[in-house]
């Protein structure tokens, strides 16, 4: 499912323009980005939580030149689906 097909389902469910409904979702995922990007979890009862996972440093190895390099601990954006969300997913 992509964003336009999410879009006309709201859409199609409300009744609410499609431009009013794509605007809510665009501003919705910035305010996720912005939260994440911000270091702050975004927690949504019975969907999930979009969180930031903190990744350790490691090494790795370049095999075409045959070298080590470091990779520095970094952040990654993660979603842990709630309880509820999961349990639906898997009567299906």
């Amino acid at each position: 499912m992509t964003k336009a097909d999410i879009v006309n389902e709201i859409a199609k469910n409300t009744g609410i323009d499609k431009t009013a409904v794509l605007a809510t979702v665009e501003a919705f995922m910035e305010a996720v980005k912005n939260s994440l990007a911000k270091d702050e979890d975004v927690f949504l009862r019975g969907f999930g939580s979009f969180i930031v996972k903190k990744r350790a440093q490691k090494t790795a190895r370049n095999i075409s030149k045959n070298t080590t390099l470091i990779i520095p601990e970094h952040n990654i954006p993660a979603f842990k689906p709630a309880k509820t969300f999961t349990l639906a997913v898997k009567k299906q």
